[in-house]
């Protein structure tokens, strides 16, 4: 009996000791975790649009980077690296270190469409990015050279199918390529297709006549919209854009029609989650801030922030729509 005593007593000594260690451990591993999210940041940041000066994405960074500036007392750097429909700029981040100073401004083209409308894309947005959080939605617009008697997508569809093979329309992003692909498919028309290396020079083409007709994000197609060799026909929302309240949805011809884009923020893969989680909460600040929000729904933005769970949950549920998308326009994917 003397024997075992001390081995009994021994034991509750050495798991305290183990339960101290591993608590001490853990202290330690969160310890720099949070003092790295506590450090950040430290220098400039850079807000990667994937489009052209001027685009979306150009755009959005900037009305948030004079926020984030405000609060962060650290210059934030807005670099526009366009081309390849996006994945220039996309692959750029993916290739930066994950350590909170390069931020993707990304969207429906670089995290949810891409992966359907190329077959080899040189970044996967699900195992190379973290989502830092939702932006707001945007609708496309569809335009047409004025001149024409078409002033809705009943018009379009009309027209089309009077004068088969005569119709052209340009695209250079998803949002610009999966609309009018949709309305070809569904409405079984007969139009033509030109692909572009930018918005702005299909908003240039599109006033000179050189093509008919054109899906544009409602951003970037606001030059568009005030030029008088430009005509307005049909929004892809559900329902009528408040910016915009006489020009029809195409699902007032085509019933159930919906494509809609979004913009938010992403990291590469490897930045700290202490990191992410205060960006997400940056980022949703300057939602609720008036002015900052304000300026997004001028551009015909619908803010919508969200949580680092329900951005997670929400491009999930993206991609499928975009796959749903790109089959229903018979897109096959660029090889």
């Amino acid at each position: 009996m003397s024997t075992a005593m001390p081995h009994i007593l021994r034991k509750p000594r050495r798991s305290h000791a183990l339960a101290a260690l591993f608590a001490a451990a853990a202290l330690c591993h969160a310890l720099p975790a949070a003092a790295q999210a506590d450090a950040w940041p430290t220098h400039a940041i850079k807000l990667v649009a994937p489009s052209a000066p001027g685009g979306a994405t150009d755009s959005v960074g900037r009305i948030l980077g004079r926020y984030f500036e405000k609060e962060l007392k650290q210059p934030i750097v807005v670099e526009a690296k366009a081309g390849a429909g996006a994945i220039i700029g996309t692959e750029y981040v993916k290739n930066s270190p994950g350590d909170g100073y390069t931020v993707l401004i990304s969207g429906s083209s670089t995290h949810s469409a891409n992966p359907f409308l190329y077959a080899k894309l040189p970044y996967d947005p699900q195992k190379d990015f973290r989502d830092i959080g939702m932006v707001g939605f945007i609708p496309a617009i569809g335009m047409v050279r004025a001149g024409l008697p078409i002033h809705s997508t009943a018009e379009l569809v009309s027209y089309a199918k009077a004068h088969p093979g005569k119709l052209s329309y340009g695209y250079a992003t998803s949002s610009s390529q999966v609309p009018p692909a949709i309305i070809k498919s569904r409405a079984d028309i007969d139009v033509i297709g030109a692909a572009y290396k930018s918005l702005a020079q299909i908003i240039t083409d599109l006033a000179g006549g050189t093509i008919d007709f054109a899906f544009l994000d409602i951003m970037s197609a606001a030059p568009a919209l005030q030029n008088k060799g430009i005509v307005p026909i049909a929004t892809t929302s559900l329902q009528r854009t408040p910016s915009l309240p006489d020009v029809p949805t195409v699902a007032e011809a085509l019933p159930g029609f919906e494509v809609r884009s979004w913009i938010g923020l992403a990291v590469p893969t490897g930045t700290p989650d202490a990191v992410i989680g205060r960006m997400n909460r940056l980022l949703n600040a300057a939602l609720a801030d008036p002015p900052t929000r304000q300026a997004l729904e001028r551009l015909g933005m619908t803010v919508q922030p969200y949580s680092l769970a329900e951005m997670a949950k929400f491009t999930e549920a993206d991609r499928a729509r975009w796959r749903e998308w790109v089959r229903l326009a018979k897109i096959e994917p660029i090889q």
